[in-house]
């Protein structure tokens, strides 16, 4: 642990103020798109004519390996207006971007992203969507009279092939919870490795992870601990599987006990596949008296070419969105002491079986007043 006594302050985050925190806060996606002309183009709602017969038979174990192809995973994504309205004022207020360029959208889902581009002039959008929603976005790109300039492709990014040679623009919202869950990342590398001209944009271009720590006892006794007796009888076997199980919540500022660390900042336009499987060490520094039950990891996303600015975070201390926040339950219950640190590394890494899981290990150590822990825990996000 020697070096993890060494562990700089240094990277300690600065707030950043994001263009998108000068708008007017909007409550529903409804209000934002009577301000303005935000998502005009996605609420138009397509007959239940044949076009759903298709989809009509599927199971629940056609969903599960084909999620995306459901309207309702969409229906979320586009209703968080974080990140729906942040897209969309990267696009229109930045339209100096994407007028009369050709743009790549990857993972398109309903084409939302395409449709932007298309509205304030690109050339043409090649929209790529490897779920059945692809059918769907065809449909939404025709009812909204894109077709000249959007062409849907249904496929995987890896296998397809794109009728020009190069792309003056990659644009995707492929972030997972904890960032990197479901390796999406890999696929816009691949896209851009393929087809980006020299000095093309990807948007966004920046995603950094952090990491920080909460007091948490109440919920921990009620989703880990409750195991342990269930109706009198022990099932701790299954405790041991759900804390190997990070857990995607919200979490609410006041359980905050430690400052926030830095753990891995990504540069989209110039990382390589590789980089997104790192060591991170880190260092929480306690901010009063309490007890720490979990880690928790929350990520930004920033766009650096726009004209100001813009991004999102997905931190507990930023308006909500679908990503939440990750929650990782510690095994030690922490009484830490305000200007303790808990200290440590974090290991992330695509699962060898499954890549679109995704591996942590954490070592973290306590050596206060009134706690001594030292452990390595092992979690799989699936």
């Amino acid at each position: 642990m020697d070096t993890q006594n060494n562990v700089d302050v240094k990277n300690q985050p600065t707030k950043i103020r994001f263009e998108y925190d000068d708008d007017e806060e909007a409550g529903t996606l409804e209000e934002v798109a009577t301000e303005s002309s935000n998502l005009e183009e996605d609420t138009a709602m397509c007959e239940p004519e044949d076009s759903f017969a298709a989809g009509d038979d599927k199971t629940s174990a056609d969903y599960y390996f084909d999620s995306y192809s459901h309207f309702g995973i969409h229906e979320e994504m586009l209703k968080d207006v974080v990140r729906t309205k942040t897209y969309q004022n990267v696009i229109y207020k930045n339209s100096f971007l994407f007028k009369d360029k050709i743009v790549l959208d990857v993972g398109a889902g309903t084409g939302i992203l395409s449709l932007f581009c298309a509205k304030v002039g690109a050339k043409h959008v090649y929209a790529v969507e490897c779920s059945s929603m692809a059918d769907m976005a065809q449909e939404i790109v025709k009812l909204n009279g894109y077709s000249n300039v959007i062409a849907v492709l249904k496929g995987k990014i890896e296998e397809i092939e794109l009728p020009v040679a190069q792309v003056d623009v990659i644009i995707s919202e492929w972030m997972g919870y904890f960032l990197v869950y479901e390796n999406m990342l890999n696929t816009v590398l691949y896209a851009r490795d393929k087809w980006l001209v020299q000095d093309g944009l990807v948007l966004p271009d920046k995603a950094s992870l952090y990491l920080t720590a909460i007091e948490d006892a109440d919920y921990k006794e009620d989703k880990i601990e409750f195991w342990n007796n269930v109706y009198g009888f022990d099932m701790s076997c299954i405790r041991k599987q759900s804390i190997m199980e990070p857990l995607v919540d919200t979490v609410e500022q006041n359980q905050i006990v430690t400052n926030c660390q830095l753990l891995k900042t990504m540069d989209i336009s110039k990382m390589t596949a590789g980089d997104a499987s790192f060591t991170a060490p880190f260092k929480l520094v306690a901010e009063r008296d309490d007890y720490i039950h979990a880690l928790v990891a929350y990520f930004d996303v920033s766009f650096t070419k726009c004209h100001k600015l813009m991004g999102f975070s997905t931190g507990p201390k930023s308006r909500a969105t679908h990503w939440k926040q990750t929650v990782l339950y510690l095994e030690d219950v922490l009484s830490i002491c305000q200007g303790e640190a808990v200290i440590g590394t974090l290991t992330v890494a695509p699962n060898k079986k499954n890549p679109r899981d995704v591996d942590i290990t954490l070592k973290y150590s306590l050596n206060g007043r009134h706690c001594q822990a030292s452990r390595t825990q092992y979690y799989r996000m699936r």
